[in-house]
């Protein structure tokens, strides 16, 4: 495969990559019923960008659908702040009545989620609180963050006394009666919210809270989560990008060590289109990541096979990372899983390099040959033959100059200093193309 072969593949390939991103999206379909319609939103597992994405086309679609009602479905165990908050947002801007349903647990992020909807019903034995702000590491925020946490799920409980919302978040407040103070977030079973007007009902199943909300004959309508937004929502979390962007590059890394176009290079080129393809589906990031990416991947490849002083290298490698950090909603925390990724290419070379040799597509691009002389490649000839021959300088030596041996005319270099015209002088070394001499005392 010559140098135009391989540029050809790399290209070919890059556009695989950038044409499997790219997707075809329905939009909801607009439907009139003449009965009261209810629509049924899960909301479960952690509370992350891609529950937020889901969320939102949701809300959209009941509304655009006409729904009367809108039940959120929680069972949750809480997760990011920043998600919860621009979800409750979504919430509050939403004309349609909606009431969150706790069915097994609403903690953290998902109790503050409930305390934003209009009404909350329980399911018995369901729990609700627990919420305050933890950090990736799980220890508690610094008291700025903690400070404006428990102003805005104070403020989440709107007309419900918010001595039991600052409970949740806030082991200081003393509630012993229900478990909380004395280092202990406020968690609330179903009676217990009832009883302090944290929930307005109690509900076995979907009947009952359908009859509680005064919709027993309504039609009923669910908005699943679907296999595009279940991709997304795993590709888009703070954990899972780093081993993500970490499993490309090594994936890329190995390829480039192995000879062809193999399972590391596939496994590669799948973990960027998932990077790119949750956060396009989330919503993060548009097609101009993708062009921004494709640009990139020109770029180093044009430095490989025209090499540019690494200006293409460098610009590809920064134009690679700016779609990256577009693509994603938090650029600390995708700067962190680049460098991670980063850590892990660079030792995986290494030891690849070391334990393996370099075997790849590259190799027929790079001269990896050196001239050794055991290899039959010398410089000069070294006449050892000369060695201890006697000759007569023919120009005077400061040390260099010439002499002749046996009627052959040599460049010489004495190896003292200066040696007068005439004098008699022997070979005492010899080496590639320098010979020294000594001068005989007669």
């Amino acid at each position: 495969m010559n140098r135009f072969a391989l540029m050809r593949k790399l290209i070919f390939l890059s556009f695989i990559v950038l044409a499997g991103i790219i997707w075809m999206f329905k939009l909801p379909v607009h439907s009139q019923s003449n009965n009261q319609v209810v629509y049924f939103v899960p909301i479960e597992q952690a509370v992350e960008r891609g529950l937020e994405a889901f969320l939102k086309r949701a809300l959209e679609t009941a509304e655009y659908e006409g729904a009367d009602h809108i039940v959120l479905e929680i069972d949750t165990p809480g997760g990011l702040v920043d998600a919860a908050t621009n979800i409750a947002n979504l919430i509050k801007t939403t004309e349609t009545p909606i009431t969150a349903y706790v069915k097994v647990q609403a903690l953290s992020a998902g109790a503050y989620i409930a305390l934003n909807a209009d009404q909350i019903v329980m399911a018995p034995g369901t729990t609700i609180g627990s919420a305050a702000v933890i950090d990736s590491a799980g220890n508690a925020a610094e008291e700025k963050a903690n400070s404006m946490w428990l102003a805005t799920i104070e403020g989440a409980a709107r007309d419900r006394d918010p001595i039991y919302a600052r409970a949740m978040a806030d082991k200081n407040v003393d509630l012993p009666e229900y478990r909380a103070g004395v280092g202990y977030l406020l968690t609330l079973y179903a009676d217990e919210a009832l009883e302090v007007g944290y929930a307005e009902a109690i509900a076995k199943d979907r009947t009952e809270l359908l009859e509680f909300i005064g919709m027993a004959n309504a039609e009923v309508r669910e908005i699943e989560v679907s296999f595009a937004e279940k991709v997304a929502r795993f590709v888009t979390h703070p954990v899972i990008i780093p081993i993500l962007l970490s499993i490309g590059s090594l994936g890329l890394v190995l390829e480039l060590y192995s000879p062809g176009f193999g399972i590391p290079g596939i496994m590669g080129l799948s973990a960027l289109l998932l990077f790119f393809f949750g956060h396009l589906v989330a919503g993060f990031a548009g097609y101009e990541t993708l062009i921004v990416f494709g640009a990139g991947i020109l770029l180093i490849i044009i430095e490989i096979f025209f090499p540019g002083f690494g200006l293409f290298g460098v610009l590809g490698i920064v134009a690679i990372i700016g779609s990256m950090v577009l693509a994603s909603y938090s650029t600390v925390n995708i700067l962190l899983s680049i460098l991670v990724a980063t850590v892990v290419s660079v030792v995986a070379s290494i030891l690849m390099f070391k334990f393996f040799g370099y075997r790849g597509p590259l190799k027929r691009l790079i001269l990896t040959d050196s001239t050794k002389s055991e290899l039959g490649y010398v410089s000069s000839v070294t006449r050892k033959e000369l060695v201890g021959k006697i000759g007569i300088v023919t120009t005077r030596l400061r040390p260099s100059g010439t002499a002749i041996f046996e009627e052959e005319r040599l460049d010489v270099v004495s190896e003292g200093g200066y040696i007068e015209q005439g004098k008699k002088v022997k070979v005492i070394s010899s080496t590639g193309s320098r010979i020294v001499v000594r001068e005989i005392k007669e």
